[in-house]
């Protein structure tokens, strides 16, 4: 790489009278750049106020997010794994998955240490999900950073990108409580992504520390990793595949864009793994019966067509969600901070043209992909419905957001760059106000989801306790059949939703965890 420095003025040039000087031209120039300099310096300090803004709002939606977990009550697939948990333990979960279910071993390992203490696991498991991907994303952006040889930013720009990006996975899709606090969804599909922005971390560090032992654990944990991630979801490993897969070919020394091959090594190992983990939940007896009781169209030209339509209706769904563009605006604020930094702030390693235009020209085409394989996936399991599985979306959204911010902030830095030379600073002051309404409003518009969501979930938890106090108390008294009133949440099955009990899968499971033989409604 040729280290190329940004120059803010460009060539000075000494005026004809020397040094000193003498005809007066030179106090002139010193004062016209020191005016524009405090202009500039002024200038500077508003993004990080901006974000400090951002950061707030963001991070108190995420923490009623976080403490709604505490009012998370059993639904749908929370009664099944509540009782095998109980009964079975961690391994009878975890073989009865992969015997008669849909062969997740890792999906299955999880839900029995999650439900291992009844509900106690579920209600922490948002926190933790918040807090995880919040701070690997802080240290993502850092170090994608000091990747470029650039000092970093204030500390709060970083921090209300990680926080407003994850507020807007959590909260801006259609099915907030399935991403966030349902935890059988959140297992499959949010804590993949958790687990690979930090695998992703753990490589990085491993190569910038130049140990070759380290490297060599970096590249065995991949595969181990990508194993666990193939049998703990699929739509997760689709995506995944895909990146990983490209950024291996792109990486590989011949293209002079690596100097060695422990990028396209590692993405190999965990392209390896994750088709080694899916290979064994193909194969396995719970996969083959899950295919049974929905077998997959035969492929044809019609199916491909409505494959394309789901997908294209799926977009539609994700681009009528106008807050989205706050990642990109919170991106621009990073890069407007980037640009207003002084001569030696702003020198950077710029990586070859055409490894830049690949980076900037890739990654829309690689999700829109991605989420062509999510879609089929769905659609070959799930039927003409399997398209409006929203919490399987978490997958290629994450990417998704990152682009966009990681675009406002290329924006954002040749934009403010362009400006910095001028001595007006009008123009620059028009960008920073739209770019801050656009993040301030992005994070505004998420307060009426995260209320609903509030409400939904503290009612439902309030009337679910008084109902499981009576169950409890009939069940004491010796009744077999009781009666459950459905609390329906987040578009999620409840028990008693089948036209005949032999096929109400809830029922039953709700039935074996109060331990009577039926239940049934008021």
């Amino acid at each position: 790489m040729s280290r190329t420095t940004i120059s803010e003025h460009g060539d000075t040039r000494m005026p004809k009278g020397g040094q000193n000087g003498n005809d007066g031209s030179a106090g002139q120039d010193t004062g016209g750049a020191e005016e524009a300099d405090g202009r500039r310096d002024g200038l500077r300090r508003v993004p990080p106020w901006i974000a400090l803004v951002v950061a707030t709002a963001s991070g108190a939606l995420l923490s009623v997010g976080a403490f709604l977990g505490l009012y998370v009550r059993p639904t749908s697939d929370d009664w099944c794994a509540l009782w095998k948990a109980r009964d079975m333990g961690v391994l009878g979960i975890t073989s009865d998955f992969y015997r008669t279910q849909n062969g997740r071993v890792t999906n299955a390992f999880l839900t029995g240490a999650l439900y291992s203490d009844g509900m106690r696991g579920p209600k922490l498991l948002p926190a933790f999900l918040i807090l995880a991907l919040g701070v690997g994303l802080f240290l993502l952006g850092r170090t994608a950073l000091r990747s470029l040889h650039r000092a970093a930013p204030p500390a709060v720009l970083l921090v209300a990108a990680a926080a407003l990006v994850s507020a807007l996975l959590f909260f801006a899709g259609t099915r907030s409580y399935q991403v966030l606090l349902w935890a059988p969804a959140t297992i499959s599909h949010t804590l993949p992504a958790v687990i690979g922005v930090w695998t992703v971390l753990g490589a990085v560090r491993a190569a910038r520390g130049g140990v070759r032992w380290a490297r060599a654990a970096a590249v065995g944990a991949a595969l181990l990793i990508g194993v666990a991630l193939g049998m703990l979801s699929e739509p997760f490993s689709l995506v995944a595949g895909v990146f990983s897969a490209t950024v291996g070919v792109l990486c590989l020394p011949r293209f002079g864009w690596t100097r060695d091959r422990y990028v396209s090594t590692w993405c190999a190992a965990a392209c390896l793994g994750l088709v080694t983990g899916l290979a064994l939940l193909y194969t396995s007896p719970g996969a083959r019966w899950r295919r049974a009781q929905h077998p997959a169209e035969p492929l044809s030209a019609a199916s491909v067509g409505e494959t394309f339509h789901d997908w294209w209706r799926l977009w539609q769904t994700i681009g009528g969600q106008w807050a989205y563009l706050g990642a990109a605006a919170v991106g621009a604020l990073l890069g407007l901070a980037l640009a207003s930094g002084s001569r030696e702030e702003r020198a950077f390693e710029l990586p070859p043209r055409r490894l830049f235009l690949v980076a900037v020209l890739l990654p829309l085409p690689l999700i829109g992909l991605a989420g062509l394989a999510v879609v089929f996936g769905l659609r070959s399991g799930y039927g003409d419905v399997g398209w409006t599985y929203a919490r399987t979306w978490t997958s290629f959204l994450l990417p998704l957001l990152l682009a966009l911010c990681a675009y406002g902030a290329w924006g954002g830095y040749v934009v403010g760059r362009r400006l910095s030379g001028g001595a007006r600073p009008a123009g620059r002051v028009a960008v920073l106000v739209a770019v801050g309404t656009v993040a301030v409003g992005s994070a505004a518009a998420l307060v009426q989801p995260v209320h609903a969501l509030t409400t939904s979930t503290v009612v439902r938890s309030a009337a679910w306790d008084r109902q499981n106090a009576r169950i409890r108390g009939e069940v004491a008294a010796g009744a077999r059949d009781v009666a459950y009133k459905p609390l329906l949440i987040g578009g999620l099955t409840e028990p008693l939703f089948a036209s005949s009990y032999e096929r109400d899968w809830a029922a039953q499971c709700t039935a074996t965890y109060y331990g009577v033989r039926r239940i049934h409604r008021p």
